[in-house]
């Protein structure tokens, strides 16, 4: 018996990184997930883990910044499982979201913003009616240390789009509790294929950036930040929303 047995969940981004580690923690715990993001070849290859371990995993490919395919991509996995009654938002992050105020340009900002709170927002509404009809729901968004980071040069406009994401949730939180709907937000800290990459090119500079990190280390996508959202959703957390958990060694103070 898993902890997540009948429980039926849509995990955006799962093609690699957290949202593939997070899909894999649920199905091992039981949980029905809808694989969704934009390279099948991924897709495939996460549900094909799910599968070799007995679970039970649908690829959806689609556009996560696109509102209308958003709909028919939630539309999808409901078919494909019977329903949702959960919701990781992984998939939320614009690559060109970096950088000194000065040099953002306006059509950066925008689909920084498209991106992040507003398909984090099509996510959230699309799956709520279906969440309601099964009388509970889990929304579990990604959001970032970024947001409380003492030196936010270069990192503002990710940080404040990463807040939108905190402050949706909350709102989501008060307003759905009535439909059995908890809204939590998680900040992770893990190794994913892009922070790989720049450890490995850069050794002497991760080596400090590890400094940084009271666990001495940085988390493991499933192992770390699946297994701990698996934790968050529990029937003993059950009491737990509108909540910003932060998976990350104890680097980031939030206050």
């Amino acid at each position: 018996m898993g902890q997540l047995d009948g429980r039926l969940a849509i995990v955006t981004g799962a093609g690699q990184g957290v949202g593939r580690g997070t899909a894999l923690a649920l199905a091992t715990e039981g949980a029905a997930v809808a694989v969704i993001g934009r390279t099948e070849a991924k897709l495939v290859e996460t549900c094909d883990e799910i599968h070799r371990r007995g679970g039970r995993g649908h690829p959806v490919v689609g556009n996560a910044h696109d509102g209308d395919d958003i709909q028919r991509m939630v539309g999808e996995s409901v078919e494909a499982l019977g329903g949702v009654d959960i919701l990781v938002n992984n998939a939320n992050v614009y690559a060109r979201g970096f950088g000194p105020l000065l040099s953002i340009a306006d059509e950066h900002l925008v689909k920084s913003f498209m991106a992040g709170p507003v398909a984090t927002l099509r996510f959230m509404k699309a799956c709520h009616p279906h969440m309601k009809a099964r009388g509970r729901g889990d929304i579990i968004n990604l959001v970032s240390s970024a947001m409380v980071r003492w030196d936010a040069r270069s990192y503002g406009l990710y940080a404040a789009y990463k807040q939108a994401v905190r402050s949706l949730t909350r709102a989501a939180a008060c307003e759905w509790a009535p439909d059995g709907i908890r809204a939590l937000n998680v900040a992770p800290h893990a190794m994913s294929p892009g922070l790989k990459a720049w450890t490995e090119a850069n050794p002497v500079e991760a080596a400090e950036f590890i400094k940084t990190i009271p666990a001495g280390r940085i988390g493991d996508c499933e192992l770390d930040i699946g297994r701990g959202i698996v934790t968050l959703l529990s029937k003993d957390l059950a009491y737990l929303t509108g909540a910003t958990i932060p998976l990350d060694g104890g680097q980031a103070y939030f206050g």
